[in-house]
């Protein structure tokens, strides 16, 4: 069974990855505004994994006997001035998330609460880890291109190979080859 000041928690995280899909959308959208598909791609297929976090708690919350509580999705913001400053609002998200994942990790281990600590939260502080990395990486390539448009155009190209994790391993993450 599930404590309820853990369910309250993951339920939040649920509610945090369902955003982090959302500001994913709206950045993608914001590329797609600038003729960058290629970036624009590649949050997509961001947005498809945030929505597989979200079911891991989703789902976690469930087999412990716990309740789902959705709640309203904040507003994420629409522009940026620029692909690097875009990428920036993403890797400052990550961060941002990463924090979040290690205070419920503190809780679960407050809570003594192995089957979250353990079932869960240890998948997501390894996750964070590629999350973070993976986001950096990219603003750090748009760094070195400076001004040179031609380059960011190659990037832009780049950043379109980026493969969308399929729908059902949405709908069951544990079953996501490779996590």
């Amino acid at each position: 069974m599930i404590s309820k000041k853990i369910e309250d928690a993951f339920n939040k995280q649920l509610n945090a990855e369902l955003y982090a899909g959302y500001l994913y959308f709206a950045i993608g959208a914001w590329f797609e505004g600038k003729n960058l598909e290629g970036f624009a791609a590649w949050m997509k297929a961001q947005v498809f994994e945030e929505l597989s976090h979200a079911m891991r708690f989703y789902n976690h919350i469930l087999e412990r006997g716990g309740k789902i509580e959705l709640m309203a999705i904040d507003k994420p913001e629409v522009a940026w001035k620029t692909p690097l400053e875009a990428f920036r609002a993403a890797y400052e998200h990550e961060q941002k998330v990463t924090g979040m994942i290690n205070d419920l990790v503190d809780l679960a281990r407050e809570e003594r609460d192995n089957a979250a600590l353990i079932g869960i939260l240890h998948w997501f502080v390894a996750e964070q880890i590629e999350e973070e990395e993976q986001t950096l990486k990219a603003v750090q390539k748009i760094e070195m291109l400076g001004s040179d448009k031609q380059a960011l155009y190659i990037l832009n190209q780049e950043f379109a190979t980026r493969p969308l994790i399929a729908t059902a391993a949405i709908l069951n993450p544990a079953a996501t080859p490779g996590e």
